[in-house]
């Protein structure tokens, strides 16, 4: 089985990938944060700063786009693959109201038709691999088969499936017998990302569907950065190298910003998924929110370190 790193926008980044890579190594392909390219066809210094291959050294890291214009993707995936990489990922599951409303995402699959359109164009201009990343339809699980049946006719190097609709967002539960219909609808490799968490939710995902041989995983990783060495039978995380692993991120976030405000609220949004880890976080956890400079920020991180057991699992109970 293979275990890919989901992009999570704001918090997988350059920085994140390389602090993951050398603490808890074991994921066979970190996916970026989408870029986004416009009709001036250039990058900005800050998507450089993620995308170069100078920043995804000793891993394998996969770009993904988020546009619905073949123009502008066809430039940024042809750049790209000048820069040595082998895939690009196309975004049609972001479920966000700001990116949907403008036809992109998951919007692109309100337009059956528009998207075959598009990836017509596309396909017929790639230099390499082209994988999509998608959900199953914007409102009904009904509208995946006119999707499945569009994506089979292209060389989709990887059909990475996110069971949900677009209006159930990250709220209700994966469709997994939508899942189970597509694998046998869908005659191309599929990845499925959706809902796996723990170790014990790989191992039962691995029984019933011993025919897939990709998963993708997102919340799950940022809660519990062990979780695909734990899946392959490894150890999980101790107390040492989440240490290791949070003062590289935090060290570099602030060399990278040079702020402490910009560098704290990158951290903020980590410990709401890291902090399921540690029992008894509560209280330094709120201090962690409320934090405004480094000295407010440390002084409940050290808490967390030195008082909080850690938990096996990251703990997915409600009201965490």
């Amino acid at each position: 089985m293979e275990y890919y790193f989901a992009p999570m926008e704001g918090v997988t980044g350059a920085i994140y990938r390389a602090a993951h890579h050398r603490w808890f190594p074991g994921v066979d392909k970190y996916y970026m944060p989408f870029l986004t390219p416009t009709q001036d066809h250039v990058f900005t210094p800050r998507e450089l700063r993620n995308v170069l291959p100078e920043h995804n050294r000793g891993f394998t890291a996969v770009p993904q786009l988020l546009t619905k214009n073949a123009e502008d993707f066809c430039w940024a995936a042809r750049e790209l693959y000048a820069m040595g990489y082998e895939e690009i990922d196309l975004n049609l599951g972001c479920p966000s109201g700001t990116v949907t409303a403008k036809g992109k995402g998951a919007g692109m699959l309100a337009d059956p038709e528009g998207l075959d359109r598009f990836l017509e164009e596309i396909f017929s201009r790639a230099e390499g691999k082209i994988s999509l990343k998608t959900r199953l339809g914007m409102e009904s699980q009904e509208e995946f088969p006119r999707l499945l049946e569009i994506f089979g006719q292209y060389p989709v190097s990887l059909l990475i499936i996110h069971p949900r609709v677009r209006r159930d967002f990250y709220r209700e539960p994966v469709r997994m017998e939508a899942f189970e219909e597509a694998l046998e609808r869908y005659p191309g490799p599929v990845c499925y990302n959706g809902g796996l968490v723990t170790e014990e939710g790989c191992a039962r995902f691995r029984a019933r569907f011993p025919q897939v041989d990709r998963v993708m995983i997102g919340q799950g990783l940022l809660a519990d950065p062990a979780l695909v060495r734990k899946a392959k039978g490894g150890p999980g995380a101790d107390r040492e190298s989440l240490r290791g692993f949070h003062d590289q991120l935090y060290h570099a976030y602030l060399e990278a910003f040079g702020s402490q405000r910009n560098t704290v609220f990158h951290m903020k949004e980590l410990w709401s998924y890291l902090s399921r880890l540690f029992e008894g976080a509560e209280r330094p956890l709120k201090q962690i929110r409320k934090a405004a400079d480094s000295a407010a920020y440390e002084s409940a991180v050290d808490q967390i370190f030195r008082n909080c057991p850690l938990r096996r699992s990251a703990d997915w109970t409600e009201g965490n």
